[in-house]
């Protein structure tokens, strides 16, 4: 045991400290590791260091340190008055400031502007917040119902009819078209040295017509009844919805299954109701506020919402049908993709606005900005559609295998299996087309329709406030606005991404 004690090793003396190990987080281990950790990055350091000195110092000092903050008129934001070398001029953003998100909208209806931007926030957040329930209903509420809602607040007007009224007038519209056609080749056989053709062909054709209007006279013979009673847009209203909730039961499975279907339908139609009802819509609703009133942020969410929200639809349904077995579905989608992607924007803006209307029936016009919408969201649903193609490519071809294997539908295969994980690829590129088109939306003004960079430009030909550093401001200001949808859009998109993709995480 003594032997074990005394052989026993007792350090007496310390050992010599060791360094203490580099640090390589925080801002110090940042500079290390990735700032000047070697002579390419010591010299690209440096060169950044002198572009943010160069370029965000006079931003910063242009935007707060030398910038006037208050003022009536032109005069507060003059180097003489100030007594100093006069950045930007808020006064003329806080004057101008209703001009640039309303437009020329009536000042005493922009209430319901407001009222549509917070009903847009109110059911836009939820849907993006991935927690919250009830996914399916905000998103009904979002697409279907907020829109339609959304037109009648801020153009106004009410309605006449319902969807038996709907329905009638656009077959006779239909109808009217194919009878005019038979009439412009009847026209032409007076004159023309194949008269016999255009003679039998225009007949044809008038005889078509002939026979769809006597097959949709029941139709509109019941709605001019009901144009002819006091309460037409109720009638109309009751009819529709008995209609369509039958309808609904009985492809919802009958007395079996069918309960729920109907549930779903009575429901939908007495908030239907309700909305009418609260905004006056049987009684002509709110004062019209034509859309060439409308200018600056509101024209600017309008296109670019609506282009987002329709051209994805769009760009799903023609990268499908280019990939389709079915060669006329096939080469309509490509000839229509092509055409559309070898097009530029503003051809396609000038085109809707002013040569559509030639080839429209006579007692037929849409609005312009109508006209717009349809255009850029046809433009931007051809580009959607090479993203989603692209993710579609991606696919293993087992995954579709699979699913036949399981039984599965073409339907339940592309909308359960195969599009989701192709539309994870591509949220980069998705999410790019639409920064991209939001910021295209300054083409509108090519086509008389102010957005926020027309409002803009609008407000510089005041007088009042002509000074140095006006245009400098106001284009300020809108790079702000600007960069705060986009950057949101962007640091949201990454979110999405990275919630989806976490399969592939370390």
């Amino acid at each position: 045991m003594s032997d074990i004690i005394s052989s026993a090793y007792v350090r007496r003396d310390l050992l010599t400290e060791r360094p203490a190990p580099v640090k390589t987080t925080g801002f110090i281990g940042l500079m290390r590791t990735r700032l000047f950790n070697s002579p390419t990055n010591i010299l690209l350091t440096i060169v950044g260091a002198l572009l943010l000195w160069f370029t965000v110092i006079p931003a910063v000092k242009f935007l707060m340190v030398d910038a006037v903050w208050t003022g009536k008129d032109r005069t507060a934001c003059l180097t003489e008055n100030a007594g100093f070398t006069v950045g930007a001029c808020w006064p003329f953003i806080q004057a101008k400031l209703p001009q640039l998100i309303y437009g020329f909208y009536p000042e005493a209806e922009r209430w319901r502007v407001n009222l549509s931007l917070i009903l847009a926030a109110a059911l836009l957040l939820p849907l993006l917040i991935p927690r919250l329930p009830a996914k399916g209903l905000n998103a009904g509420l979002f697409f279907f119902a907020f829109p339609v809602v959304a037109f009648f607040l801020l153009h106004g007007g009410g309605i006449t009819g319902f969807g038996l009224s709907w329905t009638a007038g656009l077959l006779q519209l239909f109808d009217d078209s194919i009878i005019g056609a038979g009439q412009a080749l009847l026209s032409l056989a007076k004159t023309s040295a194949i008269a016999p053709l255009f003679w039998l062909a225009g007949n044809l054709i008038v005889l078509v017509g002939s026979a769809i209007y006597w097959l949709i006279f029941p139709l509109t013979w019941l709605r001019d009844q009901l144009q002819g009673t006091g309460q037409s847009v109720w009638a109309d209203f009751a009819i529709t919805a008995a209609v369509v909730s039958l309808i609904a039961f009985v492809a919802g499975g009958g007395v079996r299954t069918g309960g729920r279907a109907l549930t779903s339908s009575i429901g939908t139609f007495i908030a239907i109701a309700v909305v009418i009802k609260l905004m006056g819509l049987d009684h002509g609703g709110l004062p019209v506020v034509t859309t060439n009133l409308w200018g600056g942020l509101l024209v600017t969410l309008v296109v670019s919402v609506t282009g987002i929200v329709t051209s994805l639809p769009i760009g799903i349904a023609l990268a499908l049908g280019r990939r389709s077995t079915i060669p006329l579905i096939r080469i309509f989608s490509i000839a229509f993709i092509e055409f559309w992607r070898g097009v530029p924007l503003i051809t396609v803006l000038f085109f809707a606005t002013y040569m559509l209307p030639l080839f429209l029936p006579g007692n037929f016009t849409v609005d312009g900005l109508v006209r717009a919408l349809i255009g850029i969201s046809l433009f931007t649903g051809a580009y959607q559609a090479e993203n989603v193609r692209g993710g579609l490519a991606a696919i293993p071809r087992g995954q579709g295998e699979a699913a036949a294997a399981l039984g599965l539908s073409w339907w339940k295969t592309t909308s359960l299996i195969v599009l989701p994980q192709a539309l994870r690829h591509v949220i980069p590129n998705l999410v790019n087309s639409f920064i991209s088109l939001f910021k295209d939306t300054s083409l509108v003004s090519i086509v008389a329709l102010f957005d926020l960079l027309g409002s803009l430009r609008a407000s510089f030909s005041d007088p009042k406030w002509s000074t140095p550093s006006t245009a400098f401001t106001g284009f300020a200001f809108a790079g702000i606005i600007y960069f705060i949808f986009c950057f949101g859009m962007s640091r949201y998109s990454l979110f999405v991404e990275h919630r989806l993709n976490a399969h592939r995480r370390n």
